[in-house]
């Protein structure tokens, strides 16, 4: 098609003059990435740049309405935008929960009145949201949450506690599960509400991981007050919103959507190890090992795109986000996995030193999370079981 070819060379030649060489490098740490709120830091100037250029083109959010501060686009033309991002190995110009969790539920549930207001926001990077779903006695099984939110006419007065809330101790504002029928049943029960994390009563605690580093903390709420205005959806009906975006952080912690560049695993291992007189890596062992990983990798990936070029569509890819989950999350296993065994001893040093910057093992230590986060593995297990297999549940 004429129309698509000419967008894509259009698209090809504006982000080649426009994103700049740094912001097509690896991402190496979190604030690699530009994250937006309040408090706005650009960690370099070409991070701003970038940023500001996809702002301005309405690139941001290329696939959300216009009027909401996306681009407007078809779903053609964001796949063709993804695939040429990828291709030059382009970072997003903002890393939000806001755009990859909450916006597509606001989309489905929000009033027209707070779409207006809060997705042009998350557009702009003038948010830094995060998650409040699991407590300490609500994780796997987060129905049983009991963060309550008791009517108080004008608003709601919150009480209790969520847990590894991801950066809530840098996040302007939370997307929160709370309990606001106590007689019903644990799944009716339940209300999505904003809160604005500056409000009295709001406050954090990190969570410190093996790895070092750690974006998880403890987020308490003291008797906050939360107008009503912020409730998102019918008043206990939160679930249906919770695992409308359940299905989206699992499709994130899958690697959907992603067009970050990284260095394969073969090279890495062709700069690390023996190479033979045929150019092949020198173990066959370890040569197998991440030929069955690249091929496992590219399968899932084409898999992937597949599904959400369905979900662009119209088919909703529900309960496969658990398989994505999954399947994604093994996949980083297996690579933190192999590349810790591709650099044998080297890979072992934690603290930065002229060999190693510690990175490699506090990936491997941090990879272990990905099996927990989200929805356990064991939880994905049963439902790719139970709703895509349909295998008997007795």
């Amino acid at each position: 098609m004429k129309e698509l070819d000419d967008f894509r060379t259009a698209t090809r030649i504006w982000l080649e003059a426009n994103c700049p060489k740094s912001m097509c490098q690896p991402v190496k740490d979190p604030f690699d990435v530009y994250w937006g709120g309040r408090n706005a830091v650009f960690h370099t100037e070409d991070q701003k740049v970038w940023f500001e250029k996809m702002l301005e083109k309405r690139w941001v959010v290329p696939y959300w309405d216009k009027k909401y501060g996306g681009g407007g686009l078809t779903p053609e033309e964001n796949n063709i935008l993804t695939q040429e991002m990828t291709r030059l190995g382009c970072r997003k110009p903002l890393y939000s929960f806001g755009i990859s969790m909450l916006g597509p539920a606001l989309l489905k549930f929000a009033t027209e009145e707070q779409k207006l207001h809060y997705l042009p926001q998350i557009v702009e990077g003038k948010i830094w949201w995060c998650q409040g779903y699991s407590e300490p006695n609500a994780g796997s099984d987060l129905a049983s949450l009991q963060t309550k939110a008791i009517d108080k006419g004008d608003h709601f007065e919150i009480t209790g506690s969520k847990v590894w809330t991801s950066y809530a101790d840098k996040a302007d504002w939370i997307f929160c599960l709370v309990r606001t029928d106590f007689e019903a049943s644990k799944h009716t029960g339940i209300s999505f509400v904003l809160i604005d994390m500056a409000t009295e009563g709001v406050s954090t605690r990190p969570i410190k991981l093996i790895s070092g580093k750690s974006p998880f903390c403890e987020t308490f709420f003291d008797g906050v007050k939360v107008p009503k205005e912020n409730l998102i959806g019918t008043l206990n009906e939160g679930w249906n919103i919770a695992k409308f975006l359940l299905t989206h952080e699992r499709q994130m912690i899958g690697g959907i959507g992603e067009t970050d560049v990284r260095k394969e695993v073969h090279q890495v291992a062709i700069e690390n190890l023996p190479i033979n007189a045929q150019g092949s890596i020198a173990d066959g062992v370890l040569r197998g090992q991440i030929s069955d990983f690249e091929m496992d990798e590219e399968i899932f990936d084409l898999t992937i795109q597949r599904i959400t070029d369905e979900a662009k569509t119209g088919n909703n890819s529900g309960a496969l986000s658990s398989f994505f989950k999954f399947y994604g999350t093994e996949l980083n296993i297996a690579r933190q996995e192999l590349l810790m065994a591709l650099r044998g001893t080297e890979a072992l040093i934690w603290e930065e030193n002229k060999k190693s910057d510690g990175d490699l093992a506090r990936k491997f230590c941090r990879s272990k999370g990905n099996s927990i986060e989200g929805g356990t593995s064991e939880i994905q297990l049963n439902i790719i079981s139970k709703l895509i297999l349909g295998l008997p549940t007795k």
